[in-house]
């Protein structure tokens, strides 16, 4: 048997202690070399780049990246790791990577991650966890069966304010939440703009075939990257998606979130230069503003949920009790929760600033006892599982169905009708030509 196959067989049986603890190998003070991490980065030109400065204090081992200019400040950072353009070839290749942080644009999440798990690698992916609702579902059952550690990059899940949120509502300080209300000012880059027809020279440095990885060929064009990809719809998953799951976790852990039941969505029709009338539903790019309503059925102590979401610059009503020199949530969004009894207002990341409104009576109310566990850092807590075995809070069977309900609502969008969801069967079951969109077809070479 070679060498790879043996090792990749008894990896798969034995994954929740690759990681060996130090006081099983030495005495005190002494450092085995299965006591760090030895990571390796994919996508590392932007955000990838900062999560592996929150784990440096581990093993960088490789980098990849298909802009080797964009990254290049990542390269210097650690000049001992080894440096790759496609994650295929640095997975196959190099021997020694325990954990992958995944921080590529979105249409590559999915199989990036793939690989890595069917590698028997611990995964740490950045939000949304995919970018198609198949590509969620497939990727939290891969991990679990593998036993591999993982973790979406919704870093205000390690938050205090998460926690303290959840126990309010679990103390009934606003009784019964029944309805709650999200948004984010994004999107931050052009949407409602159609494919440009220029097609100027790749730059030298830039692997375009590899960046464009599974989604349908075109021409490379500068306004596709950086960070403007998220706005196309090939590529991204606009601003839901790129929000969606760092507000959508505080409403999802706090009031116990499952699936939706039904999703519907509207949108701005602005028509860009160049854009007749009759193409409003532009194919390209996504809206420039739109609201999405979700309902989620009873579960357990809780009632029946309306769920409404806004993004491009639309807002909910002030709600009633808030003073008029309050701003409502931050500078990447908000939630307002509305119950029997009151309700809070917070902000985006891991509900940051949440108050009882108004502040008279969070002034009166008799906080809890804390009873969630606190963390020790999000990127520390997905390290720690890595070498003890133990599932991270965000993990994949968490942030899996909550990147599944974000994407119904760009689902939504697509369908212009509302839309009746089985997620048992993972159908759509009004709109047989909405189910179209809950996967796609991948460009040939690339695989789940």
């Amino acid at each position: 048997m070679k060498r790879r196959k043996f090792i990749a067989g008894s990896l798969s049986t034995i994954s929740s202690f690759m990681i060996v603890p130090r006081y099983v190998l030495g005495g005190r003070g002494f450092l085995a070399p299965s006591d760090t991490l030895n990571i390796a980065g994919i996508g590392v030109g932007g955000q990838g780049g900062y999560d592996l400065r929150e784990m440096e204090h581990e093993n960088i081992v490789a980098l990849c990246d298909v802009d080797w200019d964009r990254a290049a400040q990542t390269f210097s950072r650690y000049p001992k790791a080894a440096k790759y353009k496609d994650f295929r070839v640095m997975l196959e290749k190099q021997q020694d990577i325990d954990a992958v942080v995944v921080a590529t644009p979105d249409h590559v999440h999915a199989v990036a991650s793939m690989l890595a798990i069917k590698m028997n690698k611990h995964v740490y992916c950045e939000k949304p966890l995919t970018y198609s609702v198949y590509e969620a579902r497939e990727l939290a059952k891969a991990a679990r069966e593998a036993g591999v550690v993982t973790q979406m990059g919704i870093q205000g899940h390690a938050s205090e304010s998460i926690r303290l949120l959840c126990e309010w509502i679990w103390d009934g300080a606003i009784g019964d939440v029944y309805e709650v209300h999200a948004w984010t000012p994004h999107p931050v880059w052009p949407q409602g703009i159609d494919r440009p027809v220029e097609t100027p020279p790749v730059p030298e440095t830039l692997e375009w075939e590899l960046w464009l990885g599974p989604a349908p060929y075109r021409p490379y064009h500068p306004c596709y990257l950086p960070a403007t990809w998220r706005g196309w719809w090939d590529f991204g998953t606009g601003g839901l998606g790129d929000m969606g799951c760092h507000i959508f976790d505080h409403i999802v852990w706090s009031l116990k979130l499952g699936a939706p039941t039904s999703i519907e969505a509207s949108h701005s029709t602005f028509v860009p230069e160049g854009l007749s009338w009759d193409k409003l539903k532009n194919t390209e790019t996504y809206p420039r503003a739109s609201m999405v309503t979700y309902h989620f059925p009873e579960r357990e102590e809780f009632p029946p949920l309306k769920l409404t979401w806004y993004d491009g610059g639309l807002m909910p009503a002030r709600p009633e009790g808030l003073e008029e020199d309050r701003v409502m949530g931050d500078q990447f969004g908000g939630a307002i929760y509305m119950g029997t009894k009151g309700s809070i207002l917070c902000g985006s990341h891991g509900a940051n600033g949440a108050r009882i409104i108004p502040e008279v009576k969070m002034q009166e109310y008799q906080k809890p006892a804390k009873t969630i566990p606190r963390s020790i850092g999000h990127r520390q807590e997905w390290i720690d599982a890595c070498k003890n075995g133990k599932p991270s809070e965000a993990n994949f069977d968490y942030s899996g169905p909550m990147t599944e309900t974000v994407l119904l609502g760009n689902i939504a969008l697509r369908a212009g009708k509302k839309l009746y969801w089985d997620s048992e069967n993972m159908k759509i079951i009004n709109a047989s030509e909405a189910n179209d969109y809950l996967h796609r077809q991948y460009r040939r070479g690339w695989f789940l």
